[in-house]
């Protein structure tokens, strides 16, 4: 059969930090698909805020570079597992993957999620080893690491016989041989690779059209965009279609709006073939895993697989005293209906009523997804309040199960014991331990989702910041039972309204970790640090001291207090318990209990207690 030898589809997996986006900008810079004129940023595909500052790509992103008549599609991955879903949705997009490995880190977990799913698809790949002017870097070493890697996910030959380019994508040189001297300033031995390993797409436009629907995207004007791969056949602006529907019904539409990609644009085209990965639109409803296709021989694909949440959080309405100060979305109606915007283009999210007026059930892939979703609301200028994230539990096969994690981590020896004892009081197991030389350990667990839950931030300080800790969803399995993780400290919770006073911080700070600062707005029943014990304790952090005429009142300026933690958003979501919210406004994130009247909250302890005791 006939291939479009002109054009290739392939998707670029790394994980965070090993230059995947730097390398995009190279490959797009050293071509023939931008004009002189255009600027690139230094994270041209991460076009997300979020996606800049954390150095993590969310969203899926298609770029298209041109080498004279020829065309590479290049549809960037996210590396992080809470969005596999879409992984594996690329990877039936494409023909092939572009591995970017650093050559002083090596292979790491995230890249493994992602080349997993690559290989189920029998897809060819080529490897990069980047960064190959770092101080340390041991690209040789890096090449075998690889290897073995591939061997372990279960390559096929083929797969095993793969090219490698070693670049410097800073410097926007590469070669195709280790040695650094060999580096030229050029990116053709990766465009030569490309072309010369990568399947072309087989030419198969003369049959019956079938587009499947892989990525969504939303705009105000045209509604939702399906982006997808022709598969078969042609497609054209104004054609007639049939869209196959995931619940088996059909629907009839016209095509609007066709768009291909150039360079990092969407730009409108007049048709498409076999082979091209381009967006639709035109239809009032499209969803992910659907096909479109001719009216004369309506044929579907087979339907793609959406990963199922696995953690679950209640998204409130803020009804604190501060509610409505810095927010400009603060009703029921704007929070819901910029939640039910979000499943326009995120399917892996769930979001269900409940019996509370103003609160919604909202599930996810993990904490990440949720946490990016919160951080963007509230950049957007909402105010909202969330509960402690909760691992969504399911029967299977008469079997209560829940979800676990494989956890790689890579820390400095001298930790590898408390961190071992740290995951074994979470319910995790050890799978495998070794050394990996210059003083650092790699362990590998399987741990219970539960016991991940505000780990991260347990792990940094048992670690002392220089561990490297990833996980990745892996199955559901039996319950653990009897075992509660959380929270092990109390709380120092305010008893009244007012900014706080350096004296007054002064007083309680012995009991505990403050996380408020002298001056700060507190009201009853927030949380203003965290308690040495495990019991909650009712401080005043408000209380001014009194002058007498018989000491100077510069006195106390000179005393001083210990600096307050200050917590992020991932941080106050993992400190919560069951009886506490994270309260977040576009300036803010505080923690509160959910009873904020001191007695009220008192007597509901009480009855707990009682009721447990019972």
């Amino acid at each position: 059969m006939a291939k479009r030898e002109n054009l290739r589809n392939i998707a670029i997996i790394a994980h965070v930090d090993h230059g995947k986006t730097t390398l995009v900008n190279e490959l797009l810079k050293q071509s023939d698909t931008l004009d002189a004129r255009t600027e690139l940023g230094d994270r041209a595909m991460d076009t997300n805020d979020i996606e800049k500052e954390r150095g993590i790509t969310i969203l899926s992103k298609n770029t298209a570079v041109e080498i004279g008549d020829k065309k590479i599609n290049i549809l960037d991955t996210p590396g992080h597992a809470d969005f596999g879903g879409e992984v594996e949705r690329i990877m039936g997009m494409v023909d092939g993957v572009l591995l970017v490995v650093d050559a002083f880190e090596g292979t790491m977990p995230q890249t493994r999620f992602v080349l997993k799913k690559a290989f189920e698809q029998k897809l060819t790949p080529i490897v990069v080893v980047n960064k190959v002017d770092r101080p340390g870097a041991r690209p040789t070493e890096v090449v075998d690491e690889v290897l073995d890697l591939f061997i372990e996910l279960g390559a096929d030959e083929d797969q095993l016989d793969f090219p490698v380019v070693y670049a410097s994508a800073m410097n926007g040189t590469s070669s195709s041989d280790p040695d650094l001297s060999t580096q030229e300033h050029t990116m053709d031995p990766i465009f030569k690779d490309i072309f010369e390993y990568i399947p072309a797409p087989e030419d198969t436009s003369d049959q019956p059209l079938q587009f499947q629907v892989a990525l969504l995207d939303y705009n105000d004007f045209l509604g939702r965009i399906g982006i997808g791969r022709v598969f078969n056949g042609k497609i054209a602006l104004g054609d007639n279609v049939t869209v196959m529907k995931l619940d088996g019904t059909k629907s009839n539409f016209r095509v609007t709006k066709l768009f291909g990609y150039m360079g990092l644009d969407r730009i409108e085209i007049d048709s498409a073939k076999a082979g091209d990965l381009i967006a639709i639109s035109g239809m009032e409803e499209i969803s992910v895993g659907e096909t479109v296709v001719s009216p004369d021989s309506p044929e579907a694909l087979p339907v793609l697989r959406i990963d199922e949440p696995t953690l679950q959080m209640t998204f409130r309405i803020n009804n604190s005293p501060f509610a409505g100060r810095e927010g400009k979305f603060v009703t029921a109606r704007q929070i819901e209906d910029r939640l039910r915007r979000e499943l326009h283009t995120d399917v892996s999210l769930r979001i269900e009523d409940t019996d509370e007026a103003g609160a919604w059930l909202v599930s996810g892939r993990g904490e990440l997804h949720l946490s990016i979703l919160i951080e963007t609301m509230r950049r957007e200028g909402y105010e909202l309040q969330v509960s402690r994230p909760e691992v969504i539990f399911k029967n299977i096969d008469g079997v209560d199960s829940e979800p676990y994690e494989t956890v790689q981590i890579d820390t400095p020896d001298e930790y590898s014991g408390s961190v071992i004892e740290s995951l074994s009081n979470r319910k995790g197991d050890m799978i495998n331990m070794e050394p990996t030389g210059t003083g650092t350990t790699r362990l590998e667990f399987s741990v219970p989702s539960r016991g991940l839950i505000g780990y991260s931030t347990e792990f940094m300080s048992l670690t002392r910041g220089y561990g490297i800790y990833n996980h990745t969803f892996s199955e559901y399995q039996p319950i653990v039972k009897n075992w509660n993780p959380g929270r092990r400290n109390g709380t120092l919770v305010s008893i009244n309204q007012g900014p706080t006073t350096a004296y007054a911080i002064m007083g309680v700070e012995d009991r505990g970790t403050m996380f408020v600062h002298p001056g700060d707005e507190v009201y009853e029943g927030m949380v203003v640090g965290m308690n040495s014990r495990d019991n909650d304790i009712s401080v005043n952090v408000t209380k001014a001291k009194n002058q007498t005429n018989v000491r100077s009142s510069n006195k106390d300026q000179t005393a001083s207090i210990k600096t307050p933690r200050d917590m992020t958003l991932e941080e106050s979501l993992e400190f919560l318990a069951e009886d506490e919210l994270a309260e977040v406004t576009p300036e803010h994130v505080r923690i509160r209990k959910q009873i904020l009247n001191t007695a009220e909250r008192e007597k509901a302890a009480k009855r707990r207690k009682t009721a447990q005791q019972g």
